[in-house]
């Protein structure tokens, strides 16, 4: 069975996808690029603002729709303005990617001995980060008859080993409380938990020509 974007269409629909900003190889890129092709205008959303302007212009280039803002998730009003600036611009938001999250730059000490600011770090992005973002675009999606959440989880937290595990996992319950909560406004909240992929990051995670990346033959 084959697939086309044909059979997917978001032609009037408004995305936002937060950490979208990284050049080259990125999953947050990748969710914007996509999103845009299907007919979705996206709004590129990173702590990077000179990176999600790039990524914006690169969809507007090639005929899309976007508009690239520095937005710290972290920051309840940053996350606001996101929200303000979304619905000045698009008329209101349909879809939300919670994409951003730390992982290269995360404490991987054992929780016996991780400091407290990096475990605060970390969950302020990886978890209260998606909860702000949804906070800022819920009452744009009520208004618009419903809506569609998407949290990036990870592979990391199935078993939850340390820090970036941890924050990924409680983003899960997260999930499925929004799930449980806005579904009946018509607003669906899931998540994906991908493995390790060859992002820019995730390649800062594995040995260089790593075997299992190899080609089977």
């Amino acid at each position: 069975m084959t697939f086309s974007l044909d059979q997917f269409r978001l032609d009037g629909k408004v995305a936002v996808v937060t950490g979208a900003g990284g050049r080259g190889n990125s999953i947050g890129r990748a969710y914007a690029m996509g999103l845009a092709q299907a007919g979705a205008t996206v709004v590129v959303a990173d702590l990077n603002g000179e990176g999600a302007q790039a990524v914006a212009a690169e969809i507007t280039e090639r005929g899309g729709r976007a508009l690239g803002l520095q937005v710290d998730v972290a920051d309840e009003g940053s996350a606001l303005a996101m929200g303000a600036a979304a619905k000045d611009a698009f008329g209101g938001v349909d879809i939300l990617i919670n994409n951003a999250a730390l992982m290269v730059d995360i404490s991987y000490d054992n929780c016996e001995t991780v400091s407290l600011d990096a475990w605060n770090r970390a969950l302020a992005v990886n978890l209260t980060g998606a909860l702000l973002c949804a906070r800022a675009v819920i009452p744009s999606m009520r208004a618009r008859g419903g809506g569609r959440i998407v949290n990036q989880t990870s592979g990391g937290a199935f078993p939850a080993t340390g820090l970036y595990g941890i924050s990924k996992l409680a983003l899960v319950g997260l999930t499925t409380s929004l799930a449980k909560q806005l579904g009946k406004d018509g607003i669906t909240c899931n998540a994906i938990a991908p493995g390790n992929v060859m992002s820019d990051a995730g390649k800062m995670l594995v040995p260089d020509d790593p075997p299992l990346s190899a080609s089977s033959t």
